[in-house]
C-alpha cells in the first residue's frame, strides 16, 4: 500500500492537506486524517487505509506536501554506507553516527529545495527513509520489523560550510526548506530494502547504490535508537546516504540555483526539486 500526503484547497481557497492512498493513478482520501502522520497514530491505521473509499484526485499533477510532515522526531544516521565512508575519509563506525533533523526542514517531493544566503557548499544525501508505525521502547532487533510502518525516499541536503563549522553536524543539516521527503510511505510488505538509489543534478547521475549496502540495518536502527529514547508512529530515521556526494569529489560540486535535484530509490519513487534561492 502507497500512502500519500495531499494538499488540497477548498471552495473558498482555504488550503489543508489529506491522507491519501494511492491506487494506480488515482488517489483515494483517507477521511479524518489531514496527513500520514496523523493516520499513524490510529492503532488501526493499515485497515482503516485500506478500507478508505473518500473523494478521489488524479496522481498525476497533484500537489504533495511531504509524506509525514510534522515528525514528532527526525533521527538521522551518518557514515552508514562504506563507500561513502570510504570517499570522506572515515572508519567503519562501530556504533551508528546519530543527528537530528526538524520539521521546519521538510519539503514535498516535488517543491522547491531552498537555496539559503548564508552557504555557497549546498551538497546532496540520497537517503532512504524508515517511517515508525507503532510506539515502543527498547525494541529488541527482531521485534524492530513489527514496529515499522514502511519506507520512503529523503534527501539529507546538506550545507558542507556550516556542517563543519564545529565537530557536531546539526547546524549544517535542519536548514529550513532544504530536505525534500515522498512522495509516498510504501509499507513494508511491498518494500524490502535492496532496490538501487540514486540522486542526479541536471540529469548528470551523482549517486547509485543498492539501498542493502548498509552499515547498520533499518531493524538494528529501531532497536538502537529505541534504546534512548521511545519511537512513535510517523518518527522517521533517515538512514545514510551512499557515496557520490558532491563534498567527496575533485573539485567538490555544489548545488547551483535553477538545478534540478533527482533522488529515486527503486520500488519507493522520486523526488524532483528545484533549487532555487531563498529571498
Amino acid at each position: 500500500m502507497k500512502l500519500l500526503t495531499l494538499r488540497t484547497a477548498d471552495s473558498t481557497g482555504t488550503k489543508g492537506t489529506v491522507a491519501v492512498r494511492q491506487d494506480g493513478d488515482t488517489l483515494t482520501e483517507i477521511s479524518g486524517f489531514a496527513d500520514v502522520g496523523a493516520l499513524l497514530q490510529d492503532p488501526a491505521w493499515e485497515t482503516t487505509a485500506a478500507a478508505a473509499s473518500g473523494a478521489t484526485h488524479a496522481l498525476d499533477g497533484a500537489d504533495l506536501a511531504a509524506v509525514v510532515p510534522s515528525p514528532g522526531k527526525i533521527i538521522c544516521v551518518g557514515h552508514n554506507y562504506r563507500n561513502h565512508i570510504k570517499e570522506m575519509g572515515r572508519e567503519v563506525p562501530e556504533y551508528p553516527t546519530l543527528f537530528a533533523k526538524y520539521a521546519e526542514s521538510l519539503i514535498g517531493p516535488n517543491d522547491d529545495l531552498a537555496l539559503p544566503q548564508e552557504s555557497d557548499t549546498v551538497d546532496w544525501e540520497a537517503e532512504l527513509a524508515v517511517v515508525i508505525g507503532k510506539q515502543g521502547r527498547r525494541i529488541s532487533e527482531a521485534d524492530a520489523a513489527d514496529h515499522i510502518a514502511g519506507y520512503a525516499v529523503l534527501n539529507d541536503v546538506s550545507m558542507r560550510d556550516y556542517q563543519f563549522r564545529t565537530i557536531q553536524w546539526l547546524q549544517g543539516k535542519t536548514w529550513e526548506k532544504s530536505t525534500p521527503f515522498g512522495p509516498a510511505l510504501v509499507t513494508k510488505d511491498e518494500f524490502t530494502p535492496g532496490p538501487l538509489m540514486t540522486s542526479a543534478v541536471d540529469g548528470d547521475v551523482q549517486q547509485s547504490t543498492p539501498t542493502s549496502d548498509l552499515v547498520f540495518t533499518p531493524e538494528f536502527l529501531v532497536s538502537y535508537i529505541s534504546t534512548i529514547i521511545t519511537l512513535n508512529p510517523g518518527d522517521v530515521i533517515a538512514t545514510g546516504t551512499p557515496g557520490g556526494v558532491g563534498h567527496a569529489q575533485d573539485p567538490k560540486r555544489y548545488l547551483q540555483e535553477g538545478q534540478v535535484l533527482v533522488t529515486t530509490i527503486e520500488g519507493l519513487g522520486q523526488l524532483k526539486n528545484r533549487v532555487v534561492k531563498e529571498a
